[in-house]
């Protein structure tokens, strides 16, 4: 296997398909490249993989080299794709591929990129999916957790940072302790957001009580560069030094809603939305939510409104036969 593989987890490490590496060991130094050098986040990188490693694996039972690979047949994957994944699913998969070859390309390992004149499906959404809870669901959720042991603390204190404070969950789980810290009276979070930027948002009072008595709890207040949220030694409620990840915080967030009798197949974005949907209800702005959620666009942040919902409900009861 490359030494370029010891660079990154083992689970992040692309698959190597036949069809690359008949190519050579430029043609494979390059593909493994495209994912080590080239995207820097763990998770763009782990979307790219699986995203491009079925694509291969479907030219190799084809019996395509790499030379071979024509629009044709990136516009026959993407059709059969079509029929089997959401559209923006389909898109992502085509984005990845396009980028893949035109890495190859730079790299003069093929000659033209063979996606770039495919077109994906047509996919126009105003209105996100994800579920969204009420704030009394919400409340539910967060009184539910039993706070009498440290793990408790910490689950509690991880899902309202990301109520309060609309962050994403990977952002949230790469917090350091010293991350949580005092500015004049109040305290605030930064964030580690996409693309190596950090964002700053100030800790709602609620989350601040939490997170206060999770890091007393945890004895952790003075090892400021250590992960912020970890994860436990077993079943034995004791935290280890290791930083969660978000697979580990989204099987925490399904296992508490479950425990709590919330019935909504929540996801740890649920979060994120469900605190711009309360913060809209009672008055905020698009212009403010986007700030704080560090949105490019305000088209963004509306995604995650639902307000209307509600009053789609309401407007609907009203025919009464």
């Amino acid at each position: 296997m490359s030494r370029a593989l010891t660079v990154i987890a083992p689970e992040s490490a692309p698959a190597l398909h036949a069809i690359i590496t008949r190519e050579g060991g430029k043609a494979t130094k390059r593909f493994l490249e495209f994912f080590t050098a080239n995207i820097r986040n763990p998770n763009t990188r782990l979307s790219y993989m699986r995203a491009i490693s079925p694509f291969l694996a479907w030219c190799e039972e084809r019996g395509a080299s790499l030379h071979q690979i024509e629009p044709m047949i990136v516009a026959a994957y993407i059709e059969r794709l079509t029929q089997e994944r959401a559209p923006q699913t389909v898109k992502q998969h085509l984005a990845a591929i396009r980028m893949l070859f035109d890495w190859l390309v730079t790299g003069q390992i093929v000659p033209f990129n063979p996606a770039a004149s495919v077109r994906g499906p047509r996919y126009s959404i105003k209105k996100g999916k994800t579920p969204v809870l009420s704030a009394q669901e919400t409340r539910k959720l967060l009184d539910s957790i039993d706070t009498s042991h440290v793990v408790g603390l910490r689950d509690r204190a991880l899902i309202g940072a990301m109520v309060y404070s609309f962050a994403r969950v990977s952002a949230i789980v790469n917090m350091k302790v010293r991350d949580y810290y005092p500015s004049g009276k109040r305290y605030w979070f930064r964030l580690h957001e996409k693309g190596g930027k950090f964002h700053e948002v100030p800790a709602h009072h609620t989350a601040e009580n939490y997170l206060d008595e999770y890091i007393e709890a945890a004895g952790i207040v003075e090892e400021k560069s250590k992960p912020l949220f970890r994860t436990t030694r077993g079943k034995s409620r004791k935290l280890t030094a290791r930083a969660m990840s978000r697979f580990d915080a989204c099987k925490m967030i399904q296992r508490r809603a479950e425990d709590a009798g919330i019935s909504s197949e929540i996801t740890c974005h649920t979060f994120r939305a469900t605190g711009i949907t309360e913060y809209l209800r009672n008055g905020g702005t698009i212009e403010h939510a986007q700030a704080i959620a560090a949105h490019e666009s305000p088209r963004t942040t509306k995604l995650y409104d639902r307000t209307s919902d509600a009053i789609s409900l309401d407007e609907i009861e009203r025919i009464v036969i």
